[in-house]
């Protein structure tokens, strides 16, 4: 294969594409930049569009320039949107309501792998699959199911900042939704008017609230125990 010497090379032309969102959504790919994150989707079994490796299929500072991050990428990869993980119902999914920070919704997919939890989004969340959010995913956004805010069914129980029963005593057996909103704004009333039931977690310190990807990981570690502690749980 010849190597790329050209900035106006058709693979490096869609690369820099695909740094826009509305191209990514238009197109139906993802982009991934840096080893350890095609590692995670090529281990994942996805097939790449496009690989491009400093050195053996463009030139380093070629690939350098048309990469977002501040360090250059040796591999940059295309996906495609179709091939991630379809949505499925699992025994507990976190449901955000308008949380934009693509690196709060990266992280929750996080915790989500962590625990074998689902996520859902509502419109007005960050984009799940762009480049800020599949960093703070460390590649879990290839292995876990997302899906839109209504998609999953069960019990619902909010996370409030204040007011809601202690998180402990809130029954939290599956199949268990655990919606959180955005730190400023929180769940709306219809939002809240949906759940069966509201939970806050005790916070003795001075803080006012929790980041919304603290709240989400307290909540699903509260949830697994409760599981591991369930007669005849064998988790």
């Amino acid at each position: 294969m010849a190597l790329i010497t050209s900035a106006d090379n058709q693979k490096l032309k869609l690369v820099r594409r695909l740094h826009s969102r509305s191209q990514r959504s238009r197109l139906g790919l993802v982009l991934c930049e840096g080893e350890d994150l095609v590692d995670a989707a090529l281990e994942a079994g996805l097939e790449p569009v496009e690989l491009l490796v400093a050195g053996e299929t463009v030139e380093p500072a070629l690939l350098a320039a048309a990469s977002t991050l501040p360090h250059p990428p040796r591999v940059v990869a295309v996906f495609r949107r179709a091939d991630l993980p379809a949505y499925e119902a699992r025994d507990a999914c976190i449901a955000l309501w308008h949380v934009a920070d693509p690196g709060n919704v990266g992280t929750l997919i996080r915790t989500a792998d962590a625990f074998g939890a689902a996520v859902a989004l509502s419109a007005g969340c960050g984009e799940a699959f762009g480049p800020k959010a599949l960093r703070a995913s460390a590649g879990a956004a290839f292995r876990v199911p997302v899906g839109g805010f209504d998609r999953p069914h069960g019990r619902r129980v909010a996370l409030v900042a204040h007011g809601g029963r202690p998180l402990d005593e809130v029954e939290l057996g599956g199949p268990v939704v655990l919606v959180l909103g955005a730190e400023r704004q929180g769940l709306p009333d219809d939002v809240l008017h949906g759940c069966d039931d509201r939970a806050t977690i005790a916070t003795p310190g001075p803080a006012e609230s929790l980041n919304v990807a603290a709240a989400g990981a307290i909540a699903l570690h509260e949830w697994a125990r409760q599981r591991r502690a369930r007669p005849g749980s064998e988790t």
